[in-house]
């Protein structure tokens, strides 16, 4: 007894019929619809869909507001992934990409001078998880994108990745902040120290010098504990 599951393509192919009305249907909700065969004769079919988590129009949402682009990059078929991005709100889908066409997308985006991070959990990511210039693997992914990816979604929600930016972010401040203090307390301890203001009878000794230092990095290190994300 032979048994297939073949795709809309193959039944016209060999010419079997079918209800092309319920089909359509059903491809019409985004869902990927395969045929089972029993000895060349159809025995049913199944609709397979992704659900989309609720979390994930959120995100989409939130990434907007905040002048993110999101595209939708998938080898899934164009009506499955087209009614996925509209659920979610994507201006842009892309389907039926092969995993080495992701990389050059990833790319293009690059030399466009936009700075590209990419979410993808299956071995088909592995290439634009590496192309972009930050790599996201869902955790509950393929042990090759989570190898590739610069970071991992422990709990597989994509409302971490709203986390990712605020942390990068927040990390961004502390640094600019500890650069202004180090350049502050340069610019001024530095002529100190030179014997600047020795006429006014103000004279930084070395012992002063390397404990206003200290101080300094003390300080740089403090508000660096300090760091904080909502």
């Amino acid at each position: 007894m032979q048994v297939a599951v073949v795709s809309p393509g193959t039944m016209d192919e060999r010419g079997i019929t079918y209800d092309k009305e319920t089909f359509a249907s059903l491809a019409q909700q985004g869902k990927t619809v395969v045929f089972v065969l029993k000895e060349g004769i159809l025995q049913g079919m199944i609709a397979n869909a992704d659900i989309i988590r609720s979390s994930s129009h959120e995100v989409v949402t939130a990434l907007k507001e905040q002048g993110i682009e999101a595209i939708m990059l998938t080898g899934d078929n164009s009506r499955a992934a087209q009614y996925v991005g509209d659920q979610l709100g994507l201006a842009q889908v892309f389907a039926e990409v092969l995993p080495a066409e992701k990389s050059k997308h990833i790319a293009a985006l690059k030399a466009g001078n936009k700075k590209v991070a990419m979410v993808g959990d299956g071995v088909n990511d592995a290439p634009a998880l590496a192309e972009a210039d930050l790599g996201i693997a869902i955790g509950a992914g393929t042990d090759v994108a989570i190898e590739t990816a610069d970071v991992i979604l422990v709990d597989s929600d994509p409302q971490d990745v709203l986390t990712i930016i605020r942390l990068s972010k927040a990390t961004y401040r502390k640094m600019v902040e500890n650069l202004i203090w180090a350049v502050g307390y340069n610019v001024i301890a530095i002529p100190l120290a030179a014997g600047l203001l020795n006429n006014q009878g103000i004279v930084i000794t070395p012992a002063i010098g390397a404990a206003v230092m200290s101080i300094s990095t003390i300080i740089c290190a403090v508000n660096a504990r300090l760091l904080k994300i909502e």
